[in-house]
């Protein structure tokens, strides 16, 4: 009895011994703080911050800290540098664009932590104009710490660079298409066509309600072949689905969102097919994906439902659309965010159309990609008896009274 209490004596004390020196070494390895270094301001969490530019000129304090308190006087070197944009773009597979330096403007090129203190007093950078921005651009400014002096404390890598990036609100026109006498094809001429191996949809729409009919489906639109064959359709309801899903018939079946849409607000629809799987998302944050066969050619776009047989005033959408895209690849979820509020027609890899419907006035819906994909909505055609036969219709005026500007129709980058 005495041997097996002996026994257990000595393994608790070796057990304890082992427990002191695990927390001697957690407490070494994991609680013992980082050496001090300088960093700018605000970028211990991320190096991207916001800066919301709503007109110009607009001032943002940039300062520079030291993780603890300086025992001199520091002098850190800044300067803003837009050769860092191209760096960020291919390390994070974004598209962000650098500000013309002659917009930009920053007060000094150092600022001075003081002795006992652990930041800097505020320089400011200032956006002197924005007569240099371009629809559809997001900017971002690099300010970055060039050197130290007169300390020993190192700059920390990961926050040696803020990155300031505008944020705007854009305001635009958009075509109101509740008046389903407008819901039509257009279908471009057949040198226009064009194979999709892989692509991406995108449209924006705001809900005004939903339908009050017994049918409760809304059609919003179509991409397809000039004959409807392998198409990427877009329907709210159908199926026994609730009226607030949203339903992607695409050429391998069909998918139904998880989210659900509520009228009174915009929403960015983005479909990708990277050739293999096909992907639906929402306001740039993916939502639903299936696999399978998606590839397709693109040579007509329909708005609302354009069958005859009362199709149209039962499957009407009673809202508004605008930004509507069509690209040879699969965007990624980056690229989807960062294009929310439009894209650069004329710099975007990738891009075959792109109707931004915001017009105003008129019944063409121009390309902003000058690649000859303008849709002239006198010009359409839809089967009017849904026996196959094509007719051609002149829904100008119709259009012409759908366009509509307020505050609803506005986007925040």
């Amino acid at each position: 009895m005495e041997k097996k209490i002996m026994k257990y004596i000595k393994f608790g004390i070796i057990a304890a011994a082992c427990a002191l020196l695990l927390a001697g070494c957690v407490k070494k390895d994991q609680f013992e703080p980082s050496p001090e270094a300088i960093i700018m301001t605000g970028t211990d969490n991320s190096p991207m911050i916001k800066f919301a530019v709503e007109e110009t000129p607009a001032v943002y304090p940039v300062t520079v800290s030291s993780t603890g308190r300086a025992t001199s006087d520091i002098k850190v070197n800044v300067a803003i540098d837009n050769s860092l944009v191209e760096k960020y773009n291919k390390d994070h597979k974004t598209s962000y664009y650098a500000l013309p330096e002659s917009a930009l403007q920053l007060d000094s090129n150092y600022v001075v932590i003081p002795q006992g203190a652990t930041s800097s007093k505020a320089n400011f950078l200032h956006v002197v104009t924005d007569k240099d921005f371009v629809d559809g651009r997001i900017y971002i400014i690099p300010i970055t710490i060039t050197s130290v002096e007169n300390t020993e404390l190192e700059v920390l890598e990961t926050s040696r660079t803020l990155y300031l990036r505008i944020s705007r609100v854009v305001y635009f026109n958009s075509l109101d298409i509740s008046d389903y006498g407008m819901y039509s094809n257009f279908i471009f001429d057949d040198a226009l066509a064009v194979d999709l191996p892989t692509y991406t949809y995108e449209i924006k729409c705001f809900i005004n309600q939903w339908h009050p009919g017994s049918e409760p489906i809304s059609r919003l639109c179509q991409w397809t072949s000039k004959t409807e064959s392998r198409s990427n359709m877009l329907r709210f309801g159908e199926n026994g689905q609730d009226i607030n899903s949203l339903q992607w018939v695409h050429p391998a079946g069909n998918i139904v969102s998880k989210a659900r849409f509520t009228p009174g607000n915009w929403y960015t629809i983005s479909l990708t097919y990277n050739g293999s799987v096909l992907a639906m998302y929402v306001d740039g944050v993916k939502d639903v994906e299936a696999a399978g066969d998606g590839t397709t050619n693109f040579q007509r776009f329909e708005l609302g439902m354009s069958w005859g047989g009362g199709y149209p005033q039962k499957q009407r959408f009673l809202g508004r659309v605008c930004e509507v895209k069509v690209w040879n690849r699969a965007l990624s979820p980056s690229e989807i965010q960062l294009g929310i509020c439009g894209v650069d027609p004329t710099s975007s890899e990738g891009l075959v159309a792109y109707w931004k419907f915001n017009e105003g006035e008129g019944h063409i819906f121009h390309d902003a990609t000058g690649h000859g994909y303008d849709m002239d909505w006198s010009k359409t055609v839809r089967d009017n008896q849904e026996n196959g036969v094509l007719n051609e219709f002149d829904y100008s005026a119709k259009v012409e009274a759908g366009w509509i500007f307020d505050d609803k129709n506005k986007c925040a980058n």
